[in-house]
């Protein structure tokens, strides 16, 4: 079950997942395995540094607690899960495939969510340093009451993309396609490149003004 969320005039809202978790199983295997599948199991402050889960599908999961510094998730699916307080540097989940997925409080460094598919995702709270997204598509995605530092968006394509009381600090949009974002709540909101790809965005008139030196910039433009 999905919620859409309330969108400004002419911005179509974003549907959020309405994740309900079973009852679950805690997991009792010593590593993540390649190609592995895990159906209804909690991860409890479990310590996933450096394991190899790539290709692996979670499905009806709950990661809670977990470190997962140098993780490989690559092409993983995450399906129907709840991942809160994941800490780490370096996950590794590029072409990762994200859907229905809550992620709350996480603190994660250098991401990589490259080439990966995210629909009706939140992530919400936490903190997540240079977050790479490039090539990647979103849908139905928010970011609420999150801290992203130099987020990598360049080529990817963001439909239906929320940012609510969400600080957006040094983003590259360069070459990135975007359709129904809401860009209004970030606070602050920093764009280093890719200003011209901001059409298919809608933000406040107080985010024009801050933004308008670095617009001015892009076109040549001196103020003076």
């Amino acid at each position: 079950m999905v919620r859409r969320a309330a969108g400004a005039a002419g911005v179509k809202g974003a549907r959020r997942p309405e994740v309900r978790l079973p009852p679950l199983e805690p997991w009792a295997e010593a590593e993540l395995e390649p190609d592995g599948d895990y159906d209804g199991l909690e991860f409890r402050d479990c310590d996933l540094t450096g394991q190899d889960g790539v290709g692996a599908r979670f499905m009806d999961c709950a990661l809670t607690g977990c470190a997962v510094d140098e993780t490989a998730l690559g092409r993983a699916r995450v399906l129907d899960s709840v991942l809160t307080g994941l800490r780490g540097v370096g996950t590794r989940l590029a072409e990762a495939t994200l859907r229905d997925v809550e992620l709350v409080d996480a603190r994660l460094g250098g991401t990589q969510l490259h080439g990966a598919v995210l629909e009706r995702v939140v992530i919400r709270g936490g903190k997540i340093d240079y977050l790479n997204l490039r090539e990647a598509r979103l849908k139905d995605v928010v970011f609420e009451s999150c801290v992203l530092v130099e987020p990598d968006f360049a080529g990817a394509r963001l439909e239906r993309v929320e940012f609510t009381d969400c600080a957006l600090k040094g983003a590259d949009f360069g070459g990135a396609t975007l359709t129904d974002v809401d860009l209004r709540g970030a606070a602050p909101l920093e764009v280093t490149r890719g200003l011209d790809r901001l059409s298919g965005a809608v933000i406040s008139a107080g985010q024009l003004l801050d933004l308008a030196p670095v617009l001015a910039a892009s076109m040549g433009i001196r103020v003076m």
